[in-house]
């Protein structure tokens, strides 16, 4: 079983290599491959270097499947070429996630829906992945009819270059390269992607139209508002949701705690409830804070978190891959 790897000298290509290790991810062969200038180098691998090759030299190799982490611009380009020489491309970036042609997938929710012709199959955006794996169960009980959205996200959802201004800002250095157009150590930045002509950032689009696209349904209403936070470990999310029937909390609790790949932390007497902190490093999704909307009838409001270089982005392509695998579709 060969698997590309590419951009695997990225902040998540390096959380993918982790991620396919930890599962024991049955690969005979890694092929890790990034852009021109990082031919040669080494990553490592199960505690053995491994060589960096071409896009050409990968596409050479036949992997089964490539796993893509090198932004939209490289996805758009070099995703059909590998999917025209047969190997199954699993993509991080927006390039294809709402490609009618294509599917957004999230394997709690929609892996049944993949078949072998799925040449190219899209990773959802991060802070959509974790809220999705949460409402969807909720969904099916009682229908989503609206939901209102204020994520907290991390500056590696931003890549390197972001922990690195975070951390040279603390440190008082303002040599360093800035990727945001504001301090972020101390702040806040209402402000994730580019903004578009409607006032919501790309970000925010994103978690309306992906959520519809994953969930299956185009009647669900999204709004949000998407912030960048000084943190690293993951996203964030405060979660309003309406729904079509009424419920009941311990029902709600019931059916999350039952629901694969999210674990409830929800004791406030306690103070037990999601941090980016205790999500950091793990696969699931986290909620809490789990209550009843008493300005709104048939309204919930929830606390989500997780890691999103983990479930927001490496852990869901490689459960993806898997899921190819264990259904004969590569």
């Amino acid at each position: 079983m060969k698997i590309a790897v590419v951009g695997a000298t990225g902040l998540v290509g390096g959380e993918i290599l982790k991620v396919l290790e930890e599962r024991n991810f049955p690969v005979t062969e890694l092929i890790p491959v990034a852009s021109e200038r990082s031919v040669g180098k080494q990553v490592t691998f199960k505690g053995k270097p491994v060589t960096v090759v071409s896009f050409e030299d990968a596409i050479a190799a036949k992997p089964a499947i490539a796993i893509f982490s090198a932004g939209g611009g490289t996805s758009l380009k070099l995703a059909p070429q590998f999917a025209e020489a047969g190997i199954t491309v699993v993509d991080n970036s927006s390039a294809w996630r709402m490609d009618p042609t294509k599917k957004l997938v999230v394997p709690e929710i929609n892996a049944h829906t993949l078949t072998r012709e799925d040449k190219i199959i899209a990773n959802p955006n991060c802070s959509t992945i974790q809220m999705v794996v949460v409402l969807n169960p909720l969904h099916k009980k009682y229908g989503v009819k609206r939901v209102v959205v204020s994520t907290y996200q991390s500056v590696t959802g931003t890549g390197k270059a972001a922990v690195d201004q975070l951390f040279a800002e603390r440190s008082g250095d303002q040599s360093t390269e800035k990727v945001y157009p504001h301090q972020i150590d101390l702040n806040v930045l209402p402000h994730i992607d580019v903004f578009l002509d409607n006032g919501y950032t790309k970000e925010e689009m994103k978690m309306v139209n992906e959520t519809k696209k994953i969930m299956g349904d185009d009647t669900i209403q999204v709004t949000a508002t998407t912030v960048r936070i000084p943190t690293i470990g993951g996203h964030s999310e405060a979660v309003n949701v309406e729904f079509e029937n009424d419920y009941e909390l311990s029902d709600v609790t019931k059916i999350l705690q039952e629901s694969e790949g999210v674990i409830v932390q929800d004791d406030p007497k306690n103070y037990l409830y999601p941090m980016p902190l205790t999500a950091h490093g793990k696969d699931e999704v986290f909620v809490g804070r789990i209550r009843r909307d008493e300005s709104q009838p048939n309204a919930l409001n929830l606390w989500i978190v997780a890691d999103n270089l983990r479930k927001g982005a490496a852990t869901n392509a490689v459960q993806i891959a898997e899921y190819l695998i264990e259904n004969n579709l590569v």
